[in-house]
């Protein structure tokens, strides 16, 4: 018995003693890291006995150099705002029943630019642009305004049938007046060319010259050639020269003293 006490109390003792061991390093390091400035932390002076790379590895995270930097929310964000005109535009646009959507600004160099593109695919009435024409804004205005006011209905009180679609020929391209240098009004997306209506019927009405006994087409395409100065200033089609025998040609080009070209 009296040899279980005094093993009892030796464990005892040793106990006590790594504790006050382990107490007594916790205190130094405790001291020492109170001791430091945060520089030191970060940087280790050489009288420490830690290394640096020990520190470092546990005070610093430092990420990889292909990280990607998040922006933090006081970042700016890149915002895309359109002037006032184009916005009121495009109310017009809707409120006409155009089927249109916005395009990435097109700058191809000199002449051949458009800040704010429309590409429009179908018209009032779901008359459809085929293929879909890339237009500004205020061309695409004016070219809805006379499909619904002046084509469709001629359309309706000559052959009895709505448009089913429009062929294009061409909007927006880069590209100079034929036997000039002077750029063309398709460079800024301020024309377009028509070639061809596809009724509902079926019937398709070329916009080439038409024969002798078309009565109809004829008055078709005379009337709403003639009506289209009001909506556009040019308008050249069959008969003007052999560049437009084809196809109609509409643009809004500004003119001094408002000087409109119907031929």
């Amino acid at each position: 018995m009296a040899i279980r006490s005094v093993d009892i109390a030796g464990f005892r003792k040793q106990t006590l003693t790594s504790r006050g061991s382990l107490i007594g390093l916790l205190l130094l390091a405790t001291g020492v890291i109170a001791g430091c400035s945060v520089d030191d932390l970060l940087r280790p002076s050489a009288g420490l006995n830690v290394s640096n790379a020990t520190v470092t590895s546990t005070l610093i995270h430092t990420p990889p150099s292909s990280s990607v930097a998040y922006p933090t929310l006081m970042s700016p964000m890149p915002q895309y705002v359109l002037p006032a005109e184009e916005v009121d535009c495009r109310k017009q646009l809707k409120r006409l029943g155009v089927t249109f959507r916005e395009l990435d600004p097109i700058n191809e160099g000199g002449a051949c630019r458009i800040d704010h593109p429309v590409e429009v695919s179908a018209l009032s009435g779901g008359i459809e642009i085929t293929p879909a024409v890339t237009l500004n804004c205020q061309m695409a205005v004016s070219f809805a305004l006379w499909t619904k006011r002046e084509l469709a209905p001629s359309a309706r009180m000559r052959y009895f049938s709505g448009i089913k679609s429009i062929r294009q020929g061409s909007g927006y391209s880069c590209r100079k007046i034929a036997g000039s240098t002077t750029a063309s009004e398709h460079s800024t997306g301020n024309a377009i060319d028509v070639m061809a209506i596809t009724l509902n019927s079926g019937r398709t009405i070329d916009v080439r010259k038409p024969g002798l006994f078309a009565f109809r087409q004829r008055g078709l395409l005379n009337k709403v050639r003639a009506e289209g100065c009001d909506y556009f200033t040019t308008v050249l089609g069959p008969g003007y020269n052999r560049d437009h025998s084809d196809h109609f040609h509409f643009d809004i080009k500004n003119r001094r003293n408002g000087y409109r070209a119907c031929r």
